[in-house]
């Protein structure tokens, strides 16, 4: 027997609600915007949430929503759920493993490619009518090392990419691939390695409590002076005082950035002083990397082409009915 659903979905568009209402036919859906406190009066009856990344299920959100039985996020990782609280109440986690392996890797060489050839600073001096190239000069993408901080779906996409472009790679990550490795001449390697050796360093790990500030203010020392920097995965994999304090010693040269720690707090600047002495040094340092003439900053992006999200609401879809036949799929556990 399926189980009755009512859902609410955050951070949906137009299109995305009507393709959802006809894919659900008969479930009693609610949409909005963000997930906030206030709207869990609305939510009391509510058996499925599926949110984003930046609409998290914190403990207040779980424990207000009494007939909640699963959560779908929409996204691949789920560092916005609070697992153990969705355990405790044996509410199912299920998310969308497999979505955008290409989109982000193409993405993640979008921003390195853009900063490798300085794209955003001939764009502004063509715009202001300087066609000299001054200052404009970038550098080659071939023979240079790239470091690949997570080889799973998404860091294969961008090792087969980089291969492409003749670079040599290394990659850092607790699972090996040998046989993938062989076939595009990949060499794993130790983290401390991979910094001081890789004239790019890009981040393709999920986060959570044993990657957070995997890149901090101790080991960025040791990188090899002048690497570049790239990260479409979390936020959080990397201290922000260590890439301000890189980026002015020259440590590193540049950095292309579609996440960045506590990225939120940048839409927070009129309530700084109802922040916390932490909250606000971080909105500090995120400012001044957002303004960083050799930073580029993204909103989160990484992820957003229409295909992506096509795929990304079929498994959701998915996930909703196989757990709504008691069959649930592509469940995420509590980290130990």
């Amino acid at each position: 027997m399926s189980k009755k659903v009512s859902a609410a979905f955050f951070q949906i568009q137009p299109w995305e609600q009507r393709y959802l209402q006809q894919a659900l036919p008969g479930k009693h859906l609610f949409f909005s915007e963000r997930l906030a406190p206030h709207h869990l009066k609305k939510l009391r009856d509510v058996t499925v949430l599926s949110n984003f990344v930046n609409s998290p299920a914190r403990k207040n959100i779980i424990d207000g929503m009494p007939k909640l039985r699963l959560i779908a996020t929409r996204s691949t990782g789920f560092d916005h759920i609070d697992l153990h609280a969705a355990a405790a109440r044996k509410i199912v986690v299920s998310n969308v493993p497999t979505y955008g392996e290409n989109t982000v890797a193409e993405y993640a060489m979008a921003l390195l490619l853009s900063v490798s050839r300085r794209i955003p600073e001939s764009r502004t001096a063509v715009r202001n009518g300087d066609f000299s190239r001054r200052g404009l000069m970038g550098f080659d993408l071939k023979d240079k090392t790239i470091g690949i901080v997570g080889l799973g779906n998404i860091g294969k996409y961008t090792a087969t990419m980089a291969h492409g472009f003749g670079m040599k790679i290394l990659a850092f990550d607790v699972a090996k691939d040998y046989a993938f490795a062989k076939r595009f001449g990949i060499r794993f390697v130790s983290l401390a390695a991979l910094l001081s050796s890789s004239d790019v360093i890009c981040l393709h790990a999920p986060y959570n409590k044993h990657t957070h500030h995997l890149i901090n203010s101790q080991n960025i020392r040791h990188a090899k002076k002048g690497a570049v920097l790239i990260n479409t995965a979390r936020g959080g994999l990397v201290e922000t005082q260590a890439v301000v304090t890189a980026l002015q010693t020259g440590r590193l040269s540049a950095a292309g950035l579609d996440v960045l720690e506590e990225e939120e707090l940048l839409g927070k600047t009129r309530l700084r002083k109802t922040l916390s002495p932490a909250a606000r040094t971080l909105l500090r340092l995120n400012t001044h990397v957002v303004q960083h003439p050799r930073v580029i900053v993204t909103p989160h992006n990484a992820f957003n082409t229409q295909e992506a999200l096509q795929r990304i609401l079929d498994t959701t879809v998915q996930n909703i009915l196989a757990w709504a036949k008691g069959r649930p799929r592509n469940v995420v556990r509590e980290r130990v």
